[in-house]
């Protein structure tokens, strides 16, 4: 268990080393970002300098003969926006149009004693887009329209990257419409084989390794901003994909201010509204109907439902509404999504027969093989060994085992078992254990010796996800934006030997990724900013992150006290240590059994508390000379 607020972490029950040593890492260095300041200069022979959140337009513009055309007047409108922004080149025909929001652009190239040029260009964030002109002699009035799509070779920057377009996030089939499924699609990258539980991963954050690094060394960019929670390295939000524009996976060469990457950068860019009114539905639903039942483990009704067909129920919902408060200036974009998914599973499992609970342990014996050697019984008999025998750890050598004796009970001794070898007898059963077994249900199989429990559940998810984001162009030179995003989780499940009204004693868990228990996790996200044109060799933007991610993992039964009822100290001690303790009958084969709570919450380090919150302020500065840039700023 572990319990993470105010910049404290305590944690309860065993956690593998290395986990400790890389949650404390993460941490130390969340606080020192906070202490640290970082400088990064970068110098580029092209202006069109990386710029996380925004993208360029940048070009050569020549007469026919080549020669470079100084002056010329280059006018770039947001085809969905209508706000234009003007440039001019310089003595060597070049111009440089920074800080761009991606989507669509129209630019429009004019120059005394020349024809206008006018051809539109995708923005992409992180991107520079060139789009050179070669300008035809003529009026001013007369007009050149290039209908071809500007070449997408890029000679600017050496960045090896994979950006996926509106238009691909929107049409792509990607299974349960995962956002970070699209990792998966970019060259050099390949998903973990762990991935974390989804009791504390309900936002289905897919961890992955870029170029074989470790999936730790992935940044997670919104918007600009930091979207990676330091303690477990999952996405915080999983944006919809209703409001993504973009993205972009980086897996090698990316730029300095993504300097705590230590493998790839993964950033996504939200929608922003347009002068038009647009809007979108969507409904998606899986169930059971044309299910069939599972012959091998489902032979007998659910316990929980009465059906033998698990339940399958996948529903996802929303929309999404966008358009202008003030037209040419001011925009609103939002989206909503709901999930509400309930998934069946049906397992086979082994409990003990009455007979077994009573101790009589003879159905496991094997028969003796050929010249086994002889042991002695507590009765004081001597018999060959069988496979399965139980020894009174009472007897013997207590350091090597030597000289232990076989369990036997003649008063309970059979035609098939004389000595009445392998029964334990009943006043050396123990009463805490016999009080334990009791919780567990009998078999409903018992035509089987293994295997002989089977039954079926249904985990519950629950997801509400929103976002709303707003852009306001104060002036041709200052945009401002901001955005908020909320997901909230709720998730159970039972385990396969809890029954309706019955005590909570986990087993197996029914619900979602092997889980029984129940999961709450509440994050936010909160993204804003500025971006100033001062001159035109001067540009500066600021940007505010703020994100926390809540995520409560509990067994059933938190409250009760089973262990302390059966006489079994130091365990049930709070309500984090409440409930069913795990625990696991090393048989057999099949034979092998366990139940409890808290070894049934899938791969989760749980039970968990995790009150992660973590505040960014980021600042870049870009300064144009010639047809070089530099661009320096910090990221705290």
């Amino acid at each position: 268990m572990s319990s993470h607020r105010a910049g404290k972490t305590i944690r309860l029950g065993i956690i593998p080393k290395k986990l400790r040593r890389e949650r404390y890492m993460c941490r130390k260095t969340l606080w020192l970002n906070i202490l640290l300041l970082v400088l990064v200069v970068g110098f580029a022979a092209s202006p069109a300098v990386g710029q996380a959140v925004y993208g360029s337009i940048f070009g050569t513009i020549t007469d026919q003969t080549g020669a470079a055309i100084p002056g010329a007047t280059v006018t770039i409108t947001d085809v969905g926006k209508g706000t234009v922004s003007e440039v001019t080149t310089n003595e060597d025909g070049n111009y440089t149009k920074q800080r761009l929001i991606p989507g669509r652009y129209q630019v429009k190239i004019g120059a005394t004693g020349f024809k206008t040029f006018i051809q539109e260009i995708d923005v992409a964030a992180d991107v520079g887009s060139r789009l050179d002109a070669q300008l035809e002699a003529g009026a001013v009035t007369e007009e050149v329209t290039v209908t071809a799509e500007a070449p997408v070779l890029k000679t600017d920057r050496a960045d090896i990257a994979t950006t996926f377009s509106e238009r691909q996030v929107e049409e792509l089939p990607i299974f349960e419409r995962n956002f970070t499924a699209f990792q998966l699609l970019t060259p050099g990258t390949q998903r973990l084989m762990w991935q974390h539980a989804a009791a504390e991963n309900p936002q289905g954050s897919i961890q992955i390794m870029v170029n074989g690094q470790h999936f730790s060394g992935t940044s997670f960019q919104l918007d600009g901003t930091d979207n990676r929670d330091p303690i477990l390295g999952i996405i915080v939000i999983n944006p919809t994909l209703e409001s993504v524009t973009e993205s972009k996976v980086t897996t090698q060469n990316y730029d300095a201010e993504f300097g705590q990457a230590l493998a790839g950068v993964v950033t996504a860019q939200t929608k922003s509204g347009t002068n038009e009114l647009h809007g979108s539905a969507f409904w998606f639903r899986r169930n059971d109907t044309t299910s069939a039942r599972n012959p091998f483990t489902q032979a007998t009704p659910n316990r929980l439902t009465g059906k033998t067909i698990p339940d399958t129920l996948w529903n996802q919902f929303g929309g999404s509404l966008g358009g202008p408060i003030i037209k040419n200036k001011t925009f609103l974009f939002g989206d909503y999504q709901g999930t509400r998914s309930k998934v069946g599973r049906s397992v086979l499992a082994f409990v003990p027969t009455a007979a077994q609970r009573a101790g009589d342990l003879s159905a496991f014996l094997q028969p003796a093989a050929a010249g086994a050697p002889m042991v002695m019984t507590t009765t004081g008999q001597m018999v060959p060994f069988q496979v399965n025998m139980i020894f009174d750890p009472t007897t013997g050598d207590p350091m090597t085992g030597a000289g232990r004796q076989v369990f036997a009970d003649p008063t309970r001794a059979t035609p098939g078992n004389p000595l009445g070898l392998n029964i334990i007898p009943a006043n050396r059963l123990s009463a805490q254990a016999q009080r334990l077994l009791s919780l567990l249900p009998g078999p409903n199989r018992p035509d089987l010796t293994a295997n002989n429990f089977s039954s079926g559940g249904a985990g519950v998810f629950d997801a509400n996800q929103l976002n709303i984001r707003g852009d306001h162009y104060w002036t041709t030179n200052l945009h401002l934006f901001g955005r908020y995003s909320y997901a909230r989780y709720d998730q159970s499940g039972p385990g396969l030997y809890e029954t309706p009204g019955g005590p909570p004693i986990g087993g197996p868990g029914l619900g979602t990724d092997g889980f029984a228990g129940s999961s709450a996790t509440r994050n936010h996200s909160i993204a804003a900013g500025f971006d100033y044109t001062l001159s035109s060799s001067v540009i500066t933007d600021f940007r505010f992150g703020f994100f926390q991610y809540r995520v409560r993992v509990s067994p059933n039964g938190i409250g009760t006290t089973p262990a302390t009822d059966a006489g079994i100290p130091g365990l049930n001690l709070d309500d984090f240590s409440s409930g069913m303790p795990a625990f696991f009958i090393n048989g057999t084969g099949s034979f092998a059994f366990g139940y409890g709570l808290s070894d049934r919450l899938g791969r989760c380090n749980c039970p968990l508390l995790q009150d992660e919150k973590q505040w960014q302020f980021v600042n870049n500065w870009n300064y144009l000379r010639g047809n070089h840039a530099v661009k320096f700023g910090a990221d705290i």
